[in-house]
């Protein structure tokens, strides 16, 4: 049948291009070497949740990390193929990419014993839905018939429930688009679409300060801003089962300082290796050293929403800061070539990724920049700052990207340093940033629409610059309606030529992973997301 055969060919299309980023090509291959410590735990540098834990609040790593190992949604990905594989469900079919028949295996449970059932998933998607709840990831349904309701652009919802979801028995639901969405199966691997318990509906607050999920591990505490602790759900039914007993997310407010915790080995897994340790992490570390490809981009977005950078003539000076940032030379240099020099806004090894859809604007010309920045009208006041996260180890390449833009414009740029990744992602969720801001975006799926609809459309949740553009609304739309992925990667790439226009946001490098792990652990590998496979590490016995 062409429905089912079509629904087949768009996950395998999509399976290929996330296997190209899947684990791999590193310097270590995380292989065990030793005696494991099956009742081992291991500690992972993290940085403190901007939100309660709740799986449809956290868009930033340091909550959406700690949801990933306390839930499983229907599907998620295979760390080693990049495969899309069924965990909750059993099967979801479909014949026309808009309505979706999801069957459930039996036996899975949260971690207060009670089952995961169909009403499981449309409770939580209903709730993370409205507006009143005030989810971060809340747009991530919108594809859904009936989010309207639920979640109007302008007062209160006139429905609870969305129309498109029904609940036939424990072990079965339905899913209705509002229109054909290609790739939807594999957005369902998104934690946002995660299953709640009975429990949770009873105080979602309280809940976020103690999730009870379905995942392979469950929660243990919480110390704000120190420390979050899991364990081994030991009646987890996914196909991931921890071969640890658990994982300590441990804060550091420095990045260097984890890297030195991780050489005495009192870290055990590396999230990334700060800028000013990447000379030499490789050979400190030997064969506990990673270094592998990663679908994640590094940018820098302009605060839309200040009338000072309102104006279609700002778009000129938007292209002429971006051709003012001499990239090559900064990921040589400061990124020690960990990094690659970013000419689109989707990164390599994403489906629909294409080479230099910046064009000129993100080639390094000091005299067309200067050109440019006056045809524009100027920066306000000619200078610029750069909002970013202290903890992240961001300083050194945003000091070069803002000698740089002075070197080759005049115009005078800071960096602006907050102290965490909260405070900067609370300015920047609110609004309340005046000038640039980092803007870093990894996959959630390996499909170009992710890196665009979900960042730069209207209204988006991760559309931090505030960008809109009926335009590029226009042509995501129009992609969305593909009924094959191919098209609709073809069509986004359309899009991503409305934003070489606009320059909401200037693309600077593609992230690559480059971690490492201590000597108390082992069979550490990271996924195409840049992620541990957490569930993989094992301890060392002693």
């Amino acid at each position: 049948m062409r429905g089912a055969s079509q629904a087949k060919w768009v996950v395998a299309a999509v399976a290929v291009a996330l296997a190209a980023t899947a684990c791999g090509s590193s310097s270590s291959d995380g292989a065990s070497s030793g005696p494991v410590n099956a009742q081992g735990t291991f500690s992972y540098q993290s940085s403190e949740p901007q939100n309660p834990l709740q799986p449809a609040n956290a868009m930033e790593v340091g909550g959406g990390r700690v949801i990933k190992t306390l839930f499983k949604g229907l599907v998620d990905y295979d760390p080693s193929t990049g495969k899309l594989r069924n965990q909750v469900a059993d099967k979801i079919e479909t014949t026309d990419a808009q309505n979706y028949t999801v069957t459930l295996k039996s036996g899975w449970t949260f971690h207060d014993g009670t089952p995961v059932t169909a009403q499981s998933f449309v409770d939580a998607w209903n709730w993370s839905a409205n507006v009143k709840n005030n989810q971060i990831n809340s747009d991530w349904f919108s594809d859904i018939q009936g989010y309207d309701a639920v979640h109007p652009d302008k007062g209160d919802p006139t429905a609870e429930t969305m129309t498109g979801l029904k609940v036939v028995d424990d072990t079965h639901f339905t899913i209705a688009l509002t229109g054909p969405v290609s790739y939807f199966e594999y957005k369902l691997g998104y934690t946002a679409f995660s299953p709640l318990p009975k429990v949770f509906f009873t105080d979602p607050a309280k809940y976020g300060q103690s999730p009870i999920g379905n995942g392979p591990y469950k929660f243990v505490s919480w110390e704000h801003n120190k420390a979050i602790t899991v364990s081994a759900y030991d009646k987890y039914e996914g196909l991931d089962k921890p071969k640890n007993s658990g994982i300590v997310f441990k804060n550091y407010s420095q990045a260097e300082a984890a890297y030195k915790d991780l050489v005495s080995d009192n870290l055990d897994v590396l999230d990334q290796v700060d800028p000013s340790d990447l000379a030499s992490y490789k050979n400190d570390l030997g064969d506990r050293a990673v270094d592998q490809a990663q679908g994640a981009i590094q940018s820098i977005s302009f605060s839309l929403y200040q009338d000072s950078w309102k104006g279609q003539d700002k778009a000129k000076v938007r292209q002429g800061l971006s051709m003012a940032i001499d990239r090559d030379t900064i990921t040589k240099t400061v990124l020690q070539g960990s990094r690659q020099p970013a000419n689109s806004w989707v990164a390599p090894g994403a489906m629909g990724y294409k080479d230099n859809t910046c064009g000129e604007a993100c080639t390094f010309n000091p005299e067309k920049a200067k050109q440019l920045i006056t045809e524009g009208g100027g920066v306000p006041g000619n200078k610029i700052t750069v909002l970013y996260n202290a903890d992240g180890g961001h300083k050194e390449w945003v000091d070069a990207v803002c000698n740089s833009i002075r070197q080759a414009t005049g115009v005078e740029c800071v960096g602006d340093p907050k102290p965490d990744f909260k405070s900067a992602r609370d300015l920047i969720k609110n609004k309340k940033v005046d000038g640039l801001m980092r803007t870093g975006w990894v996959q959630d799926y390996p499909l170009n629409a992710n890196f665009l609809r979900d960042v730069y459309g209207t209204g988006a949740a991760a559309n931090d610059a505030g960008y809109s553009s009926a335009e590029f609304d226009r042509l995501a739309g129009e992609a969305d309606k593909a009924t094959t992925v191919e098209k609709t990667a073809e069509l986004y790439q359309q899009a991503e030529a409305q934003l070489a226009k606009d320059m909401p946001a200037i693309p600077l490098w593609y992230y690559k992973t480059t971690a490492g792990y201590s000597k108390n652990v082992q069979n550490v590998k990271y996924d195409s997301f840049g992620d541990p496979v957490f569930t993989q590490v094992e301890v060392k016995q002693k």
